[in-house]
C-alpha cells in the first residue's frame, strides 16, 4: 500500500504522495533526519494515510491519539483540546464540550475506515495532556481523563500512552509501523506552545463545534 519505502533517497524538491480527500490542507515536508515525508499537524488538526508518511505534532495541555489498523497500517493521528469553560450555560448544557472531543476522536477514526481500515483492528496510543497552560488549570488533565472514557465507551484498544506531567512533547508517529517518538520539551526555552494553545483554548470558546459527525 505504501508508494515509497521509507529511508529510501529521495530529492529535495520531489513533492509528497497524493494526500487523502479532506486532508490536502494539512502542511507535509521532507524530514531528512527519518528520510521520510512527514504531515505537520496543529490544533484542532487530524492527519490520516496510507502511504507510509510520518505524521507530528507538538502538545501541551491538548491530546494526540494516535490509531491505526494493526494489519494495514492505515492510521493517522489528531490534535485535540476540550473547551476550558465550567459553565453549562456557555455550551447549551454539559454535553457539549464531551461532544467537542467526540468529534476529535469520531472524525478521525472514521476517516481511518474510509481509507479500508477495521474497526476491529483499531489500535490506540494517547499522549499530551500536560498542564502547562497557567490559565487554564488542569485542562491538560481533563483532556486526558475525557480520552480514557471515549475509549473505554467505544471498546477500542489502548496500546500505550504518556500522559500529564508537566512537560510539553513533540510526537512523530508512524501508522505504517505504529511506532512512537517521543520527546520532551523545556517550556522555558519557548513559549511558542502556551501562545499556541491559549489562542485555540479562546477559539473553542468563542466559536463552539457546529454540524454533526457521519458515525460508522
Amino acid at each position: 500500500m505504501n508508494t515509497r519505502q521509507i529511508g529510501s533517497p529521495t530529492p529535495a524538491s520531489a513533492l509528497p504522495p497524493p494526500a487523502l480527500p479532506g486532508h490536502r490542507h494539512i502542511k507535509r515536508y521532507w524530514d531528512p533526519t527519518r528520510s521520510s515525508f512527514a504531515a505537520k499537524i496543529l490544533p484542532g488538526e487530524f492527519y490520516v494515510t496510507i502511504r507510509g508518511e510520518l505524521i507530528t505534532t507538538v502538545l501541551g495541555s491538548c491530546i494526540s491519539a494516535c490509531i491505526r489498523d494493526s494489519s494495514l497500517g492505515v492510521g493517522g493521528m489528531n490534535h485535540f483540546m476540550l473547551p476550558h469553560s465550567e459553565d453549562a450555560a456557555d455550551w447549551g448544557g454539559a454535553s457539549l464540550a464531551a461532544r467537542y472531543g467526540s468529534f476529535a476522536m469520531e472524525a478521525l477514526i472514521n476517516d481511518i475506515l474510509k481509507a479500508g481500515g477495521d474497526r476491529k483492528r483499531l489500535e490506540v496510543k494517547a499522549f499530551g495532556g500536560a498542564n502547562v497552560v497557567p490559565a487554564m488549570t488542569g485542562i491538560g488533565s481533563k483532556n486526558a481523563e475525557f480520552l480514557h472514557r471515549f475509549i473505554k465507551t467505544e471498546g477500542l484498544k489502548l496500546v500505550s500512552s504518556d500522559l500529564g506531567g508537566r512537560c510539553p512533547r513533540k510526537v512523530v508517529y508512524s501508522p505504517a509501523s505504529g511506532k512512537v517518538q517521543i520527546k520532551k520539551l523545556r517550556l522555558m526555552q519557548n513559549d511558542t506552545i502556551l501562545r499556541r494553545e491559549e489562542s485555540y483554548s479562546y477559539k473553542l470558546e468563542k466559536q463552539p463545534l457546529s454540524g454533526e459527525v457521519e458515525l460508522f
